[in-house]
């Protein structure tokens, strides 16, 4: 069976699962937590993917990538997946339902790179101004990347504004060459 229909199957029946309990926030949380946990620490899918290391070392594991204390709910889905031998793809189920929560919350990821780091106010004001344009909730983040000069890059969605200074004396550059 397909890597990505597994993973979606597992991840939409936890969204559901989360969902009746109300639980979907804080297992959006913990499944983010993985997935940047086997992210972060890639020895996490080589050690998960062993089959020498036995089935409860794995859940231990796995539970700590999921932050500091699980739910009830993400421990037994833990404990269903390593059941069903599927723990190869968790990282993609963790992913899956981080997909899923968003789509269905309307949770727009949005990120600011400035040449130096702004205000919570400015900060505050960026979200405010991406969140009335998508009508939804805006995760956001910022970078400090001093190679743009000045100005900033916002990006939301499929959005990209680069008011950065590198941009633009990129562009006065690229009109001397013609």
């Amino acid at each position: 069976m397909d890597i990505g229909v597994v993973s979606v199957r597992y991840a939409r029946a936890l969204l559901k699962s989360a969902t009746d309990a109300r639980l979907e926030d804080q297992v959006y949380q913990e499944m983010m937590s993985v997935a940047r946990s086997y992210v972060d620490v890639p020895q996490l899918r080589h050690t998960i993917d062993n089959p020498m290391l036995p089935k409860d070392k794995k859940q231990a594991l796995l539970l700590t990538a999921a932050g500091p204390e699980p739910s009830l709910l993400t421990q037994n889905f833990v404990s269903l997946v390593l059941k069903e031998d599927r723990e190869d793809v968790m990282q993609f189920m963790a992913n899956s339902y981080v997909t899923l929560y968003r789509k269905q919350k309307n949770v727009i990821r949005g990120k600011l790179t400035t040449a130096a780091r702004v205000s919570a106010q400015t900060e505050q004001k960026m979200r405010q101004m991406v969140q009335s344009k998508t009508q939804g909730t805006v995760e956001f983040e910022t970078e400090v990347n001093p190679d743009i000069v000045g100005g900033f890059i916002l990006e939301y969605d499929t959005f990209r504004m680069d008011a950065s200074v590198k941009q633009q004396l990129t562009a006065i550059l690229n009109t001397l060459k013609k």
